[in-house]
């Protein structure tokens, strides 16, 4: 016998409806199918749950081809882990589609990307550097990019625009999987948002904070350009940077509504394998808090941005030549 004065809760007089009756979110047609061995990724895609993540990638990728065909920006931010995991061939071949109009950098993507121009290869041991201080003191890199930096910023360039100038002036023996080169030669905009003293390249006797700031502010202006063009239909992805670009973003926002220009009903997507503070305040909720959608895909990105750009290129009407 209970000493307690309470009694547990009565159950006798609780009421039920039939199962039927009820609105599920989830039912059998939203169900995945299993692959067969041999089957295109077209037959895979198809068979992806249409429940959560998958559905949402799948309505970022139907959100891409919109923007595309409405002449909206499709506009992709990153970081360096982008570069890093491999991705620039695909990324390259959805400028050819016609599926990016505009890239932008944080520092780290710009500099993984100049040396994978120059040599193939990137993504030094940072321990193990560090231990010497050997970290971030490649002489290419840094004397490479402050050059092309100091030259374009005297001619009116921003940073993005004079790496991709340099590269283009130099021909580089891996300049076919550099994203600054190929949007340059193909007249896709990058702008390049730097952290000054983020940076190895800013440790480097070569380097000009003068010019640094001038053509990261050239960039930041030319960006709120491009964000402009995200009204009615257009998509902003952020991919991989936690801090910087969400934070560019958000300002580009707030610059182009001060302006009285409209920007509304559009798509922002974060991909990352952690969703952080900033980018899911800054990217996918407060920028289309009145109109628009933001979508929030967790994962690595050598997974999550292949899936998607396969999405893409089977959705797509567009093959490369009528990009």
């Amino acid at each position: 016998m209970s000493k307690y004065r309470i009694q547990p809760f009565d159950i006798g007089s609780t009421k039920t409806y039939p199962l039927g009756s009820r609105q599920s979110k989830v039912t059998i047609d939203l169900f995945g199918r299993p692959h067969e061995k041999g089957g295109t990724v077209s037959e895979f895609l198809k068979g992806l749950p249409g429940i959560l993540a998958s559905q949402n990638l799948k309505d970022l990728a139907h959100a891409i081809i919109a923007a595309r065909s409405n002449g909206n920006n499709i506009i992709w931010g990153m970081g360096g882990h982008v570069i890093k995991t491999g991705l620039s061939p695909i990324l390259i071949d959805l400028m050819d589609r016609g599926l990016i109009s505009a890239l932008a950098f944080n520092g780290s993507c710009l500099i993984h990307d100049f040396e994978i121009a120059l040599i193939g290869s990137t993504s030094e041991d940072v321990e193990a550097q560090l231990q010497t201080g050997a970290f971030g003191m490649a002489e290419e890199t840094g004397r490479g990019i402050n050059q092309a930096i100091h030259e374009g910023v005297a001619d009116g360039l921003g940073i993005g625009e004079s790496l991709g100038r340099y590269l283009a002036e130099l021909n580089p023996p891996y300049g076919k999987y550099s994203l600054l080169l190929q949007a340059y030669l193909r007249n896709l905009p990058v702008t390049v948002h730097v952290t000054i003293g983020a940076d190895i390249i800013h440790n480097h006797p070569s380097v000009s904070p003068a010019a640094i700031g001038e053509g990261t502010y050239r960039d930041f202006r030319l960006l709120a350009s491009l964000v402009a063009g995200l009204n009615e239909g257009g998509v902003y992805l952020n991919c991989g940077s936690a801090v910087t670009l969400p934070e560019v973003f958000l300002k580009c926002v707030t610059l182009v509504r001060n302006s009285n220009l409209p920007l509304k009903s559009f798509t922002t997507a974060n991909l990352d394998f952690i969703q952080h503070y900033r980018p899911t305040e800054n990217v996918i909720k407060r920028p289309v808090k009145n109109g628009g959608r933001g979508i929030a895909i967790t994962g690595h990105h050598e997974i999550t941005i292949p899936l998607l750009a396969a999405w893409l290129v089977e959705l797509s009407p567009y093959t490369r030549n009528d990009s």
